[in-house]
């Protein structure tokens, strides 16, 4: 069978997830991963990329590939020791970006689709007025920055080419396997520490990993999704006390959540230089999938409950917690 699918980042959250599925759906595909990489998933044909940048040659990795799923990036870092974080996050997400997607079409890739981030639209909505695709980009922080300049590239090398570009910009993604702040919830409310929220009342759009999955799956081959921008996320909106009462439930503990007043724990985290932490626990960030949906036919595929329980259930079969 002829490779005709490309994945970046196959060893990552997201790749790894979408390599598995793309298997078991048949799809003929090659991975991209990090020479550091040493376990790679049973059906795939893995290309050693050490690092995305600038100089990397891609054609032998692009040769008979007709699509091009570009996971690889260099993700939101908490706290970053570079000297010029901008300039980091610009030599990955930009540069590194932009030169596989120029030697793609050279390659004759019928389509590129691009795993950007919902930060392109910016960090919080108002109630009631979510983020859409006609939203003029407002990235704040040197990943979103970066991740706005990658689509802007994108769009001049599909006009320049002909090449079809579609870009994908998630909410915060769940699923067996997450990492970071989702992780360290799961790990708060399973060693039932007693967290000051509860009584958070705003409203935060989340994807369950399975649905961004499916999405960029539709988005290969879907005619009307040719140099089309969509945002995606479960269709449900929570709060963030229900996102830790919902993720309770299906750990099947009762979580120990302190009703402290919104404007205290904002008061508190500024004290503490936590402003950020503070932000992304107490406001909204709320985003309109009504495009994805009536452009392209597209329904999540599973609940947010279903998406906490399939998390959960992957945080219990890992055994791994953060000590």
């Amino acid at each position: 069978m002829n490779i005709n699918l490309l994945v970046t980042g196959a060893n990552g959250f997201l790749g790894r997830a979408f390599v598995a599925e793309s298997i078991r759906l048949g799809l003929p595909l090659r991975g991209v991963v990090r020479a550091s990489s040493k376990k790679h998933q049973a059906g795939l044909e893995v290309c050693i990329v050490p690092d995305i940048n600038g100089t990397v040659d891609w054609m032998d990795a692009l040769q008979g590939i007709e699509f091009v799923v570009h996971f690889a990036a260099r993700a939101h870092v908490m706290k970053d020791s570079s000297l010029d974080p901008l300039a980091e996050f610009r030599r990955v997400n930009v540069v590194g970006t932009l030169n596989l997607a120029r030697q793609a079409a050279l390659a004759g890739v019928k389509r590129f689709i691009f795993i950007s981030s919902i930060k392109v639209n910016g960090e919080q909505t108002k109630v009631g007025e979510p983020f859409t695709e006609k939203d003029r980009p407002h990235p704040l922080d040197s990943y979103g920055i970066s991740k706005n300049e990658a689509e802007d590239g994108l769009r001049q090398i599909a006009k320049e080419t002909g090449m079809e570009v579609v870009v994908i910009r998630p909410v915060m993604v769940y699923g067996p396997g997450v990492k970071g702040n989702f992780l360290s919830m799961m790990n708060w409310l399973h060693k039932s520490v007693p967290l000051p929220l509860g009584a958070i009342n705003n409203v935060r759009s989340l994807v369950a990993l399975d649905n961004l999955i499916d999405l960029i799956i539709i988005c290969l081959r879907h005619p009307a999704a040719a140099n089309e921008t969509f945002i995606v996320s479960d269709g449900e909106d929570l709060s963030t006390t229900q996102l830790l009462q919902y993720t309770s439930a299906a750990m099947q503990i009762k979580p120990w959540l302190i009703p402290i007043p919104t404007s205290i724990i904002q008061t508190g985290a500024k004290l503490l230089g936590k402003s950020e932490v503070a932000k992304r626990l107490c406001c909204n960030l709320q985003v309109d999938i009504t495009k994805a949906r009536q452009l392209l036919g597209w329904v999540p595929l599973i609940s947010v409950r279903e998406g906490l329980r399939r998390a959960v259930e992957g945080y219990v079969r890992s055994g791994k917690e953060l000590k």
